[in-house]
């Protein structure tokens, strides 16, 4: 094999390379996208149950502290 056809190959290695590097980088960052996303639905679900045990243990004092 010539030296201009060694070239020629490790040019269209480089080249698929490239591409496959640039799917890898694009599901990276989808994955960063929904993490992200996971994150933020994951707080509002905290915050949501947090006030709901605050509002339950807030209405058992109070029926405890009218029933003495």
């Amino acid at each position: 094999m010539d030296m201009e056809t060694r070239m020629a190959l490790i040019e269209q290695s480089y080249a698929n390379l490239e591409k496959r590097i640039d799917k890898v980088e694009e599901k990276i960052d989808d994955i960063k996208e929904q993490m992200t996303s996971s994150q933020g639905a994951l707080i509002k679900v905290i915050v949501g149950t947090t006030g709901t045990i605050l509002v339950a243990l807030i209405s058992t004092i109070g029926v405890i502290l009218t029933q003495t």
